[in-house]
């Protein structure tokens, strides 16, 4: 099964199985004179028209019956500028190729998410991020983009040039243009030190503003059901490189993350009674380990099960009371939660609709594994989230309008003015841009 989204009869599905569409017809420019002129051509046929990467997206933020833009060969590096220490690349490029020809150039990312399948474009659009200290999200290390706008015009921006547009498209949601490359912040390679070990819930809550204050990257999984988590802290090493071993990694990283842990999710799925017990033997089937590697493979990790997910960031003042409160809801409302809930934070950045703009944040992610019925928990997941000014991950379930991000994101206006001048016809419109955005 492909780690891509899939389209089979004329039928788009993205990576999860949740959302599906039907375009009228699909694009693949190899150019960005080709995607401009497909851009006009909808337009003139009266069609939307919506970029999409890997679909690792669960809400329907790229589903069209229009013109859908698959980028796929439009990637590769177009240039890297080693005095201002930035690479420009083509937006379709997976972000796991990406990682992988830094670091033969000997440079890297300051920080990334955990999955490296998605494309550049996809995973900034939507505010894919990883968990840092003072680092922040993939969109947050962006000095300039480049996009097709709707009248097929090529729009670059930057601090310097077109900063208002530049504020807004680090985060734009597909709503402001199709994004065809991105200049990224680069660094010399560096090395990682990863310590991961098991800790009580009780633990890493009571002591969790001193072990995100000492650690450049803390995150952690709590196990629904019992009282446990796993914790990971990456910090940078002066080395030297002590990567995990061939056999260590595939026995922790594919046969229990990834083999026993779809076994367990089937199983769970089948008689879901048996989830608190398979919960309690998951959560110590990781014995605790240290690493040092290239940050790409100490920042990410395969993801082979597949899953549905919900994720909101809070105040990273508030996340304390919101993880009690979440947990309190679990606990005594019978449902059956087989996945680990993911805990990160990011520093506050200056993008108009990141989840992080303007504030200190700290992400908590709810998973279900796919085809398992999640509504129950996710919506009792949401009460919690929102009861603290919770913003959604615009690439994660969530039920959210624009009347509810309009009190939550100080500069939503200053985005919906700034699409209102870059898309007066709604070219790059869906149902997902209607709710979130307003019409």
């Amino acid at each position: 099964m492909s780690t891509t989204s899939s389209a089979r009869n004329g039928t788009w599905r993205n990576w999860g199985g949740n959302v599906s569409a039907r375009p009228a017809r699909e694009v693949a420019p190899a150019s960005v004179e080709e995607l401009a002129a497909a851009v006009r051509r909808a337009a003139e046929d009266g069609l939307t028209v919506k970029a999409v990467g890997t679909g690792h997206s669960f809400t329907s933020i790229a589903a069209t019956d229009g013109v859908l833009i698959r980028p796929r060969l439009l990637t590769g590096i177009r240039g890297i500028d080693r005095e201002a220490m930035t690479v420009t690349v083509e937006a379709g490029t997976p972000l796991k190729r990406l990682n992988a020809a830094l670091a033969r150039e000997g440079l890297s990312l300051t920080n990334m998410g955990d999955i490296m399948e998605q494309t550049v474009s996809g995973a900034t659009s939507t505010g894919t991020h990883g968990t840092g200290r003072e680092s922040a999200s993939i969109a947050a290390q962006i000095k300039g983009l480049e996009l097709v706008t709707a009248d097929g015009s090529v729009l670059t921006c930057s601090a310097k040039e077109n900063p208002e547009v530049f504020a807004a498209a680090r985060i734009g949601l597909g709503a402001l243009g199709v994004v065809t490359a991105i200049t990224f912040a680069v660094e010399p390679l560096f090395l990682l030190t990863a310590r991961e070990e098991p800790m009580p819930f009780d633990r890493v809550v009571a002591e969790f503003d001193q072990l995100w204050a000492e650690n450049e990257h803390f995150e952690f999984y709590w196990f629904p059901h019992t009282g446990n988590t796993n914790t990971k802290r990456n910090n940078r090493s002066a080395g030297p490189e002590q990567p995990v071993g061939q056999l260590a990694g595939w026995f922790e990283d594919e046969f229990l993350s990834n083999g026993v842990f779809q076994v367990a999710q089937w199983v769970g799925r089948a008689a879901p009674a048996t989830v608190p017990a398979i919960a309690r033997i998951s959560s110590r089937a990781l014995s605790a380990r240290t690493y040092t590697d290239i940050p790409y493979k100490v920042f990410t990790s395969p993801r082979r099960v597949r899953f549905v997910e919900m994720e909101y960031a809070v105040p990273r003042a508030a996340l304390v009371d919101t993880l009690r409160e979440l947990k309190a809801v679990v606990d005594r409302s019978g449902l059956r939660v087989s996945f680990p809930v993911e805990v990160r934070t990011a520093p506050a950045d200056d993008i108009t609709l990141s989840t992080a703009s303007g504030r200190d944040s700290a992400y908590i992610a709810v998973h279900m594994f796919r085809g398992t019925p999640y509504h129950a928990y996710f919506t009792a997941a949401e009460r919690v989230f929102t009861a603290h000014e919770g913003r959604p991950h615009w690439g994660k379930v969530h039920t959210r309008d624009a009347e509810y991000f309009s009190r939550v994101y100080p500069r939503f206006a200053e985005f919906t003015a700034l699409r209102d001048r870059l898309d007066p016809e709604r070219l790059f419109q869906n149902d997902y841009l209607r709710r979130v955005l307003g019409a």
